[in-house]
Parts: structure tokens; C-alpha cells; sequence
């Protein structure tokens, strides 16, 4: 049989030349407070394929970080967005009307969890789409408090960042934060706070929850919504024991809102469009960003017209939010996705992944856990399976030596691997970055 066709193509040293150029450049001018996992100048980039300047090509397991839904520079989405730009730029919809983002506005209430009434507040960002939940759960309900998850990630905004709890230099020099949120233990099965084994534990999360926090000092009439990601991101890629939210959802008939952060697991990725779709449940409200637009800026919440009416004309707003551009490349991604089969393809290639990595996962010490759903996949990198001491310098070096060999691959957590490639990766093509991630961790592994 030929060989298969090697993607990636990596000449020298990286980066290069040019791009340490582009870096050096980069240190004196932007912001030091952006951080960056690989030094990646990128050139170009279709499909999963990315090219740096100095023409070294790269398998993209990072999309972006989960935005690039149908891969970088989908001709469908690139054609949306030119016809777009050729008719009309900008003309605020915080002011004047236009026809497509009530089409897409109509799209996504169509796919979101429930059968109700909804409508649909635009902005740019989850962190935006996040600030406007904050803002009209209060609104709604008259009540102060919100709830949050440790080792949440709802955006850097001063609002979204009281609800973050991910790491210390996230929150670093930006207190006093928005005050009245109270963050409890997320279900992290494989680090259980509470040192139990699912399931024998019987969901005792949910009960220290109840007898610790709402039987202590959270009254929960005052509480005015529950804000959680289906599964964590920059958590760690944690995904919560099956009935979980179920079992939390005494909370609504207190009152309490739930509003589901899909910016990172929405829009098919998890193997559903919604990842809360996975565990039976209908939020009150979701705020939906990255993959909507495959790579334009865009964020939202939908949320039950009951709900969303609470607010009045002029109550909350956005200038560039809906930008139409950005917004024909929405319809177009949401086409792409439902033509090419694009949530079928995360099931398909998510499950090769996960063999591929549950097999790594027997073979070396240093990979403590693998878990995931559809192309939403963490490997998290221990010292040893036995301590389960985070292996943070271990996880990096993997990075490091995944970069040099032609794939881009970022952290999450502190010691979690995240294999999040664009949904219409190919399986030649992810086949190749495992392969490329497998000799990075028998690299770190025997150095361990």
C-alpha cells in the first residue's frame, strides 16, 4: 500500500526566522498581559492546515481555541462574508434594523434546548454574551446573588470575570470584583474535592452543596441564577457525572435561573449542538460565542421571551455587536455545519480520537485521564498514575515538542492536553496530529 501524504512540514528550527522576528516585534508593542501557548506567526491557515511565515505547515488541533468550527477559510464562509462586505459594512443595530441577524436570530432559537417562545440579545464575545446574562438575570429577577462554579471560565470583563475562577492570574490587581458571587466545587470526578468515587459517591457534590452552602449562608431566595459551562474548559476539560445539572435543578422551582456557557462547547462541537443537550436539561438562558461564526467576531445570549422582555429600549446595548459581516458568516457556518454533516463528523472523528488517546492512556505513566465528548477532548498529564500529582511541566514540554513536529496543540487548566480541531478535520489529518501528540508523550513519558 502508498504512504499516506504527510500534511504538516516542518523546515528547521521554530519558529524561524521570520517569525522571531514578528515575535520580537510583538513583545515591544502589544500587551504583555497575553498569553501565548506556541510561538506561531501564522501566514495562512485552510481547513485544519496552518502555514507560518516561514512556511512551516501545521495540523491544527486548536481551532482557534474551539472558534474555528469549519476549520479556517471555508470557502462557503468566505463567500458569505465578501457578498456581505460588498452591500454593507456597519450600520448598528443598536439603532437601525437589518434583515439577517433576525434571520439568524430566528436559526439559533430554533436550535437551542426548548420549545418556547425565544429572543435573542446580540454582542461580539462570550465574555459579552456573559455580561448581558449577568445583567438581565438580575433584571428579571430582582435579585442579587449569582452562583458559579471553581474552575470556571466565563470571560475577563470585570462582570464575566466574577464569575471566572480558573487561575489566580486571571482575577490578579482586578479586585474589588462584582460583588455577590459565590463560587462552589465543580463535580471533577477524577480530582473529586470530596475524595469519593463516582458513582458509589451518589452525586454527594450536589448534597455538600445543599448542606454547606444553601443550609449555611446562600439564601436562595436571593439568588438570582445559576451560571455553568456543560463541561469546563479552561477548567481543565472536565466533563460532569451524567445527571448532574438533573440533580441541581431543585434550584428552579427556588426561582433560580440557569444559564448555560456554551461559548466554548456550543455549535456542534461536543456531538451535540448544544452540549446541555447531554444531559436532558432546557436553561433559561445561553450565551453562545466562538464557533458561531467561524472565526468572525460574534456572541449572543438566547434567552425565553418572558425573560428577555423584562428588559426596555435602551436597557442594554451594543454598537458593533451583529456586525453583518460577521453575521452572514454565522448563517453561512450554521449552513456548513448542517450541509457537510459537521456535529455527525465530531461523533465519527471524536470517538477515533478517544480510542486512540484511552489506548495512550494504558501505555504511559504520565497520562492520567482522558475524557471528552465529540471533538471536546482533554488528556490530562500527570507525574504517575498512583499520586496523580498534576504534571504541569510535563503537559507543557508535550506542547512544546507537538509544536516542533507540526502540531499546534494548547493547555487547559494547569496539566490538560486539549484536542479541539476544527469539525471538519479529516481523518487522515487527525490521525497524523495523534500520531505527532502519541511521540511527544513517549518522548516526555521516558524522560519522567
Amino acid at each position: 500500500m502508498p504512504s499516506k501524504k504527510r500534511v504538516r512540514m516542518v523546515r528547521g528550527e521554530v519558529p524561524g526566522p521570520k517569525a522571531r522576528a514578528v515575535i520580537r516585534r510583538t513583545n515591544k508593542a502589544i500587551s504583555p498581559s497575553i498569553a501565548r501557548d506556541d510561538p506561531l506567526v501564522v501566514e495562512s491557515a485552510h481547513g485544519s492546515v496552518v502555514t507560518d511565515v516561514d512556511g512551516n505547515r501545521f495540523i491544527d488541533f486548536s481551532a482557534g481555541i474551539a472558534v474555528l468550527s469549519t476549520g479556517s477559510t471555508h470557502p462557503k464562509v468566505v463567500a458569505a462574508a465578501k457578498r456581505q462586505l460588498d452591500k454593507f459594512i456597519h450600520f448598528s443595530y443598536t439603532d437601525f434594523y437589518y434583515e439577517n441577524l433576525v434571520t439568524l436570530a430566528e436559526k439559533l432559537s430554533e436550535l437551542t434546548p426548548g420549545n418556547g417562545e425565544k429572543k435573542v440579545y446580540w454582542g461580539n464575545s462570550g465574555a459579552e454574551a456573559n455580561e448581558a446574562a449577568m445583567k438581565l438575570a438580575r433584571n428579571y429577577t430582582k435579585r442579587p446573588l449569582f452562583l458559579a462554579h471553581s474552575g470556571a471560565f466565563h470571560g475577563r470583563t470585570m462582570g464575566s470575570l466574577s464569575l471566572t475562577a480558573s487561575k489566580p492570574i486571571q482575577r490578579k490587581g482586578s479586585f474589588p470584583m462584582v460583588p455577590d458571587v459565590v463560587h462552589f466545587p465543580f463535580p471533577y470526578c477524577y480530582r473529586c474535592p470530596w475524595k469519593q468515587t463516582f458513582p458509589e459517591c451518589d452525586y454527594y457534590c450536589v448534597d455538600y452543596f445543599k448542606e454547606q452552602y444553601l443550609e449555611k449562608f446562600v439564601p436562595i431566595e436571593d439568588v438570582a441564577a445559576y451560571f455553568f459551562e456543560p463541561f469546563q474548559g479552561e477548567g481543565g476539560y472536565i466533563i460532569p457525572p451524567p445527571e448532574y445539572f438533573k440533580k441541581m435543578s431543585f434550584m428552579r422551582k427556588e426561582g433560580v435561573l440557569f444559564v448555560a456557557d456554551e461559548v466554548q462547547t456550543g455549535i456542534g462541537r461536543s456531538g451535540k449542538f448544544f452540549a446541555v443537550e447531554h444531559f436532558g436539561i432546557e436553561p433559561d438562558i445561553i450565551s453562545i460565542a466562538k464557533g458561531i461564526a467561524s472565526g468572525f467576531p460574534l456572541g449572543g445570549i438566547v434567552a425565553s421571551a418572558q425573560i428577555m422582555d423584562s428588559w426596555v429600549p435602551g436597557q442594554h446595548a451594543s454598537t458593533f455587536g451583529a456586525n453583518p459581516v460577521a453575521v452572514e458568516a454565522a448563517l453561512a457556518t450554521l449552513e456548513v455545519i448542517n450541509s457537510e454533516r459537521l456535529v455527525e463528523n465530531a461523533v465519527k472523528m471524536g470517538r477515533v480520537a478517544m480510542k486512540r488517546l484511552l489506548e495512550m492512556k494504558e501505555d504511559y505513566e504520565i497520562v492520567g485521564d482522558v475524557r471528552g465528548k465529540g471533538l471536546f477532548i482533554g488528556v490530562e498529564i500527570v507525574k504517575d498514575k498512583k499520586s496523580k500529582e498534576c504534571g504541569v511541566d510535563e503537559a507543557q514540554a508535550i506542547a512544546r515538542a507537538c509544536f516542533k513536529d507540526g502540531l499546534i496543540l494548547i493547555l487547559a487548566g494547569r496539566n490538560t492536553l486539549r484536542v479541539i480541531p476544527p469539525l471538519n478535520i479529516a481523518r487522515g489529518e487527525l490521525e497524523e496530529g495523534l500520531d505527532v501528540l502519541e511521540g511527544a508523550i513517549a518522548q516526555v513519558n521516558s524522560e519522567a
